[in-house]
């Protein structure tokens, strides 16, 4: 875990003894919408946070004006749900800032270098703009598309969500400026958000929505975590001592400040006995109730000053870096976010070749849609920025067309129905005598964002039936979807279109990146980190979302994504970890530094990539898990790993990928802890979670038999699972009964298909009695054994 060392000159225990009980309460209290309260008499200065992960939005009133903004969650949420055209009505004026792909977006690239390059400019910005702790990046799953903040998160697997935060997360804080790891923990839907109860099962917690931010934590420590809105399994997560103290600091270990999501504590006497430290934005109200605690004594002195020393800890923190040389400009970065769209655009179709277009052979091109001359770059809500300046995709597409070749745009469609006719008529008519047709499409604008999930997984109205129309005319020309999407859309027309580009939310620099690929200066190499349903049904979790009266069913359990799909054994419309090239890759010789497996042990998976095409491109290898014969179901496959490598066309690279022990680890619930289980897992190597083009066998020797924990019902088929339970059980019986151990084998083997339990069992069938006090104690002896056998096999 990566440290940042305090400085030596500031004892944070003693500032805190200082403090008087009001200074204490201003100090975990906030100063107006996105500041702290300094101490001017200690010396301890103002720290300055807001909002953005792909790029920094500074509002000129909230922040150097102090403007109090919404001092209640309705009237802030009112604030954060407007559309991100409307972010200048939302947030008064707004400093520029670069807005770089989206956290849907720059996930497709699956690269944890890349991501490291964002962290570095977004801490840049940040340190230009005076912020010293930026609330991001967010990682919650997107177990649904439908969800309305889906475009902020990386995707619906834990392992590379955690992976490219912690990318991000170093990134910035390279330059001296702290990040805030959210929306901690299952805010993964926009219904009822501050009222939701996410009910789910502990497993599915455990390796799925909590081990992201666990991940996450161990490969970057952020210098704060913020807490979400929601409940999770009845408790506010705010307020959860489960969940912050329990969880996130004593079983992880976690020692920074736990920040509660604006408005999002709804007590904050509890939020303090559980952990969370400061409350934002300032809340009279909240400030007067934890006064009134603190005097009653339901909040005791010393969770206080907890809380206010790592408030204390992370103000000192954000202002210890004293860098001076941070330098860019606005045209610098952006290129860079070009670049970053380039490396994260998806492919995925390309009929006959398509792609790439070659310019000098096009005599007409068509380009339809809004999008291609107000291209959709981003989201709304929070994170929406002002950006620097943005790329056209119509005038990025004109400038590789030459002087000869007439390129017309048209509006193609529209929400109103008796638009539509004449529009799509235009349109049709435009097309007959076209090479290409480039037709640019997304959403309804508006349901990205926080406060509203989307109804459906529809293109805005008129889109399908224009895209279906265009696709099965009878027609000279090629056709070309290119998509801005917060995440997975239907595609009724996929079988009609020659070509589709998906750019999810791809920043300003999107208009340049889509034209740079269409041309073939960038071979394109992003691929998907959700699955796309074929429609809205097919979603995991469909039945029970998006949950009523206040409780939301993540019936899904373990199975999220592409492991729900892969249970089931169906087609979805686009795979997990999918995504077309311009050329092609070919994989070899695996190879597995072992064929067995031991607690605390890591693995390398050694093999060949190959370029067996015509391009220079990337390639993403994905390193997937399947279970076999475990005693504890496991999903079909579970990423574990992954890589991106550059290769020229005929080249081969060796490309090595190290797993650690935890990735072979199950969460045991019985146990209350990850272990690593009986078994055999398939090592899996692949293109895509469908594509898996290697596979090896390994073996796992966890140096014990996890049965299951003895009770007194225990059914006895599970005690014959258990040595430990066989050997107490049958010394009990052989010094009951005066008969050898084999007899006494018998008899239990007699009993194994009963259903009731073990102690009833051989009461029945042996006509004896079992006293309590004694079935207790061999119940206690044989989980106290069982304690011990299984501790050695960690030791």
């Amino acid at each position: 875990m990566n440290t940042s060392a305090m400085p030596s000159s500031y004892d944070v225990d003693s500032l805190v003894s200082q403090m008087t009980i009001d200074e204490k309460i201003d100090m975990i209290g906030g100063f107006n919408m996105w500041k702290t309260r300094p101490i001017e008499r200690l010396g301890l200065p103002s720290i300055t946070m807001t909002d953005g992960t792909y790029g920094v939005r500074y509002s000129v009133q909230q922040i150097d004006k102090n403007e109090r903004g919404g001092e209640n969650l309705d009237s802030f949420l009112g604030v954060v749900n407007r559309k991100a055209d409307d972010v200048q009505t939302a947030w008064g004026q707004m400093k520029p800032a670069t807005c770089f792909p989206n956290g849907s977006s720059l996930a497709c690239s699956w690269d944890t270098d890349l991501a490291t390059q964002l962290g570095e400019a977004l801490g840049k910005e940040c340190r230009n703009l005076g912020v010293h702790l930026l609330l991001g990046p967010g990682i919650n799953i997107r177990r649904t598309p439908l969800a309305g903040r889906a475009y902020e998160y990386y995707s619906e697997d834990p392992v590379l969500s955690a992976d490219l935060a912690a990318a991000v997360i170093n990134g910035i804080q390279k330059y001296g400026v702290g990040t805030s790891l959210k929306h901690f923990v299952c805010n993964d839907s926009e219904v009822e958000r501050t009222t939701m109860d996410s009910i789910v099962e502990e497993r599915a917690l455990r390796e799925i929505y909590l081990l992201a931010f666990e991940r996450a934590i161990a490969k970057s420590n952020p210098w704060s975590v913020m807490t979400s809105y929601n409940r999770v399994n009845g408790e506010q997560t705010a307020q959860s001592a489960h969940l912050i103290n329990g969880v996130l600091r004593n079983d992880w270990g976690y020692s920074g400040t736990v920040i509660a999501d604006w408005h999002g504590i709804k007590d904050r006497g509890a939020s303090i006995l559980a952990g969370n430290d400061l409350d934002m934005p300032e809340s009279p109200i909240r400030k007067a109730d934890l006064k009134r605690d603190l005097a009653d004594g339901r909040v005791n002195l010393s969770a206080l000053d907890t809380a206010c020393a790592n408030v204390i800890r992370l103000v000192l923190r954000c202002h210890a870096s004293k860098m001076n040389n941070v330098q860019y400009t606005e045209q610098q970065h952006h290129v860079l976010s070009r670049k970053f769209a380039e490396e994260s655009i998806v492919l995925l179709k390309n009929d006959n070749k398509c792609l790439p277009l070659s310019a000098e052979r096009l005599r007409k091109v068509v380009i339809l849609g809004k999008e291609a001359l107000e291209p959709v770059i981003q989201g709304s809500g929070c994170a929406t920025t002002t950006p620097t300046q943005v790329d056209i995709p119509f005038d990025e597409i004109s400038s590789y067309c030459s002087p000869e070749t007439q390129v017309v745009w048209l509006l193609g469609t529209a929400p109103e129905p008796e638009a539509c006719v004449q529009l799509k008529s235009e349109a049709l008519t435009a097309c007959l005598d076209a090479d290409i047709v480039i037709l640019f499409a997304a959403p309804p604008v508006g349901y990205d964002g926080e406060g509203s999930d989307r109804s459906d997984l529809n293109l805005a109205p008129g889109y399908d039936d224009l895209i279906t129309t265009l696709g099965q005319a009878e027609r000279p020309y090629k056709l070309i979807v290119i998509l801005s999407n917060p995440d997975a859309v239907a595609m009724p027309w996929v079988e009609h279109v020659d070509a589709v580009l998906d750019t999810f939310f791809s920043g300003q620099g999107m208009g340049r990146a889509v034209a740079n690929i269409l041309f073939g200066k960038t071979v394109p190499s992003g691929k998907l980190t959700t699955t796309f349903p074929v429609k809205k049904e097919d979603i995991p979790g469909y039945l029970s979302y998006p949950g009523e009266n206040g409780r939301h069913y993540y019936s899904e359990g373990c199975f999220v994504g592409y492991r729900y799909f892969d249970a089931r054994d169906s087609q979805p419309l686009f795979p997990f970890g999918f995504g077309l090239s311009y050329t092609t890759f070919e994989y070899s010789d695996l190879i597995l530094s072992k064929n067995e497996i031991l607690p605390l042990q890591g693995l390398d998976i050694s093999f060949n990539i190959t370029n067996t095409g015509l391009y220079e491109g990337k390639e993403i290898a994905q390193v997937y898990l399947r279970g076999e014969k475990c005693r504890l179901k496991r999903c079909k496959r579970d990423l574990r790993g992954f890589c991106k490598i550059s290769l020229k066309p005929g080249e081969t690279k060796r490309v090595t990928i190290t797993l650690e022990s935890r990735d072979f680890e199950v969460y045991d619930t019985e146990r209350q802890k990850w272990l690593l289980d009986n078994g055999i897992l398939w090592v899996d190597v692949g293109a895509s979670s469908r594509d898996i083009r290697l596979s090896q066998r390994l073996k796992c020797l966890p140096g014990v038999n996890y049965a299951r924990k003895m009770t007194f019902d225990l059914q006895p088929v599970f005690v014959f699972e258990n040595p430990v339970a066989v050997k107490i059980l049958s010394r009990y019986m052989m010094q009951q009964l005066n008969v050898d151990k084999e007899a006494c084998l018998q008899i239990l083997e007699h009993g194994r298909n009963s259903f009731i339990g073990i102690f009833a069992t051989l009461e029945r069938r042996l006509q004896i009695d079992i006293p309590s006090d004694t079935r207790q104690e061999l119940v206690d002896q044989i989980n106290a054994e069982m304690n011990e056998v299984e501790k050695k096999a960690y030791s």
